[in-house]
């Protein structure tokens, strides 16, 4: 059964476009790990101020084999860190938190 993370994240206002730029940034970066079956980054289109990553893959055990993984450990880190230079000094978001989900039920078109 699909294991679908998702990351909420509290954006302060005039940082979601820094945001997007870090995410893009490292697109790719968890393409080519085990179980992983795809990502999406939500921007919001009203005046909520989190952002949502959403990942799906093909089960729990294949998300914690990523978290535990190199790659996540540097798919997590700027590009400035993996060129060798120092972590950006101001942080985009305020604050995270991961919700888990399975899918439960939907359509598919055609």
């Amino acid at each position: 059964m699909t294991a679908i993370k998702i990351n909420a994240i509290t954006v302060p206002e005039g940082s979601g476009d820094e945001l997007a730029h870090r995410f893009a940034a490292r697109a790719g970066a968890v393409d080519g790990a085990d179980g992983f079956e795809g990502f999406e980054l939500l921007r919001p289109t009203d005046d909520r101020d989190q952002w949502l990553v959403i990942t799906r893959w093909r089960d729990e055990a294949s998300f914690q084999a990523w978290l535990e993984s190199p790659g996540f450990a540097e798919g997590h880190r700027s590009a400035v860190e993996r060129a060798g230079g120092e972590a950006p000094q101001k942080p985009v978001s305020t604050h995270s938190e991961v919700w888990s989900y399975e899918v439960a039920g939907g359509s598919q078109p055609g």
